[in-house]
């Protein structure tokens, strides 16, 4: 029973430590109701005994810790008392710190030159972060993201963009039992300043802010909210490759066509402004073909490999955003507005084949929330949007122009801070 752990530590995580839980066997997902129903009336797995005896006894017989009352401690040392190298980073990596990769060791030098990228004060409260939901939310200061910073191996000037991802108080860990990604864009000029890399291998490990900056993110996600414990607050089943530093890139905004917009200021900042943008998803893919003369039969279908109700993230090489421009897509909106109205799905097709709408999408139809309420009295044949709306689709110029190529992600926007705000 692969929940065992993580269902006790959220109850002690949330101060109910004596809670009583019964277990059904796994997984769920796929299950049909008779056999969800040969499920509660079987055995629990963990304990042995009948599930619904065990519901009741959990609903009527007391604990004899049920009135406790008090706090839990989580003291946290600032500083690790003196020893080698060696013994220091086998201690982060003990502890569950690292991404176990070699880190570059915090010393107290190296945190003070980091601090010297920002005139925030060490002390100051950035923000919160949680591995997910049901797991409590962590604080941490200017200080605590500037260890996470020296320990990805970041420059100084590269700390205020690492401050603003941290602002977001988006963790790159998340967990389901599904395997996600995030993804980071940043926008403005500091793309320039930090020498980030845009065109060719963008997405790849060949640039030191690119790099350092995304690992930053998964380490922060690990020390400050405890986020990518196996067994305990992850439970993606495979596990995402894309974890080690996420895709962390620039937008080549000096490439888009006219009238296509950078990715900031369709978010509403102003293009001088410096700014990151996350988002999350599982991975990217690559088309069968590049765009030549077949855009109208290629798009629609490639988009149509992205989750219903997920997101859709386009990767453009300036080519390929050139070659749209030509077929009359004067700007990314209108682009947009196009995959939108071609991505139509048959609303039996939505009920029917995909668990996740079935498991969370169908219960609340059933209690009236729109637009589902309404998609469920469709008759058979009538379509939906594939995309529950046009902001689930995004645009993003990123290539070096030594082919017409593209990618298509299915990451959705969660939300944009400004870098500037941390310098």
């Amino acid at each position: 029973m692969r929940f065992e752990e993580v269902v006790e530590i959220v109850a002690f995580n949330s101060g109910t430590p004596t809670q009583r839980i019964s277990f059904v066997p796994h997984p769920i997902t796929g299950t049909t109701n008779e056999q969800c129903r040969e499920y509660l009336e079987g055995n629990d797995p963990i304990t042995g005994k009948p599930i619904i005896q065990e519901i009741i006894e959990g609903l009527t017989v007391p604990h004899p810790d049920d009135q406790k009352t008090g706090t839990i401690e989580r003291p946290r040392e600032r500083l690790l008392a003196p020893d080698t190298p060696e013994n220091l980073e086998n201690l982060f990596i003990a502890k569950r710190l690292t991404d176990y990769m070699t880190i570059t060791l915090p010393t107290e030098e190296r945190v003070a030159e980091m601090l010297s990228g920002t005139s925030r004060s060490p002390d100051e409260k950035v923000g919160y972060m949680q591995a997910s939901p049901p797991h409590p939310l962590w604080s941490y200061t200017v200080e605590m993201v500037a260890v996470s910073a020296v320990m990805a191996g970041c420059k100084p000037e590269y700390f205020p963009v690492v401050l603003a991802i941290a602002a977001t108080g988006v963790t790159s860990l998340f967990t389901s039992t599904t395997s996600f990604s995030r993804m980071v864009v940043i926008n403005g000029p500091i793309r320039n300043e930090l020498n980030m890399n845009m065109g060719i291998g963008a997405l790849g490990p060949f640039n030191h802010a690119n790099a350092t900056i995304g690992r930053a993110w998964t380490i922060m996600s690990r020390c400050l909210s405890g986020s990518g414990i196996p067994g305990e607050n992850y439970l993606g089943s495979q596990g995402n490759n894309l974890n080690y530093n996420n895709l962390c890139f620039p937008e080549n905004e000096e490439r888009l066509p006219e009238g296509w917009l950078p990715l900031h200021v369709q978010n509403g900042f102003q293009p001088e402004e410096s700014v990151v943008s996350v988002f999350s998803g599982y991975g990217v893919s690559r088309p069968d073909t590049t765009f030549s003369g077949t855009l109208y039969t290629q798009l629609p279908s490639w988009l149509k490999h992205c989750y219903p109700n997920a997101g859709a993230c386009m990767f453009l090489d300036p080519l390929t955003a050139d070659k749209l421009k030509s077929e009359d897509f004067n700007s990314k909106e209108e682009l947009i507005q196009w995959c939108w109205d071609n991505t139509k799905i048959k609303v039996e097709d939505y009920w029917n084949h995909y668990s996740l709408i079935e498991l969370f999408i169908r219960p609340r139809a059933e209690k009236g929330t729109e637009p589902y309420a309404s998609w469920l009295n469709l008759p058979q044949g009538s379509v939906i949007p594939h995309f529950l709306n046009k902001r689930m689709i995004n645009i993003i110029a990123v290539g070096g122009e030594t082919n017409q190529f593209w990618q298509l992600g299915d990451h959705s926007y969660i939300t944009s801070v400004s870098i500037d705000e941390w310098r």
